[in-house]
């Protein structure tokens, strides 16, 4: 599975949270707001922020799963939890959290997403979550989660799901040729087979209305300013070297689009 690294996760926090949508945090609230117990599993947890954002969303009492691939982002996802919560208790490998009413129980797992998905879900979550994920994993992987969550019949929440939209300002002529290689490169295979990329949030839709499932969508589109300097500078970087691994737009030509950002 392609691996972040924690200070990426880090540069892009404030412009996620900015732009998880309402409409779409308080249907989930409302689909649990009579549960006094709520058990989530994160997938692809990251640094934590899924938990940090979602918590306030959900019963004062959780148990919370979080699983990642990477050793180290679910250290760092630990220590910024503890950070974030008013209380933090040391629980063997795990956490218990107090953030205003809730109580949370975190405990943390290292496990590959694409071949241990069964045994990750195991038998008793009530809610599955997810952020920024699923551009990265196949339509065969999304379809498999789909149907392995309705099997346990929980709930699945994921955000911040990428879709292809981009405007760049100011915009170039070469923006649609940069972008398309872009979409290219994200559709290669990244440890789940060939990765969905912007059909992404097509395909969750799809296989969880195929699964029986009433869905609730929302845009969440990063909107970034001046304030966001770093973030839009690794942004065209990360966009720059990804088009040229694909050989589609020629070096002068990225060049000059990196000069105008």
């Amino acid at each position: 599975m392609t691996a972040f690294s924690a200070e990426w996760l880090g540069l892009r926090e404030d412009a996620d949270a900015r732009a998880r949508n309402g409409d779409v945090a308080s249907a989930l609230a409302a689909r649990f707001q009579l549960r006094d117990v709520v058990r989530v599993i994160d997938l692809g947890c990251g640094a934590g922020l899924n938990l940090r954002a979602t918590s306030a969303l959900l019963p004062s009492k959780q148990e919370w799963t979080l699983v990642d691939s990477d050793l180290a982002l679910l250290k760092r996802a630990k220590s910024a939890l503890a950070v974030w919560a008013d209380t933090a208790q040391i629980t063997g490998e795990g956490l218990r959290l107090t953030k205003g009413q809730a109580d949370i129980a975190v405990r943390f797992r290292e496990a590959d997403l694409s071949s241990d998905l069964a045994s990750i879900l195991g038998p008793g979550a009530d809610l599955v979550t997810a952020s920024a994920l699923f551009d990265l994993t196949s339509a065969d992987f999304i379809k498999k989660l789909a149907r392995a969550v309705a099997d346990k019949r929980g709930f699945f929440y994921g955000a911040l799901t990428y879709n292809g939209l981009q405007r760049w300002t100011p915009h170039r002529p070469a923006d649609n040729q940069m972008t398309s290689a872009f979409h290219r490169h994200q559709m290669m295979d990244k440890g789940f087979g060939p990765a969905a990329g912007p059909t992404a949030p097509a395909h969750l839709a799809d296989q969880f209305r195929a699964a029986g499932y009433s869905i609730v969508e929302g845009d969440s589109s990063w909107r970034l300013g001046r304030g966001d300097r770093m973030l839009i500078d690794e942004l065209v970087r990360g966009h720059a070297m990804a088009v040229a691994e694909t050989g589609l737009v020629d070096a002068k030509t990225i060049e000059a689009w990196v000069k105008v950002q």
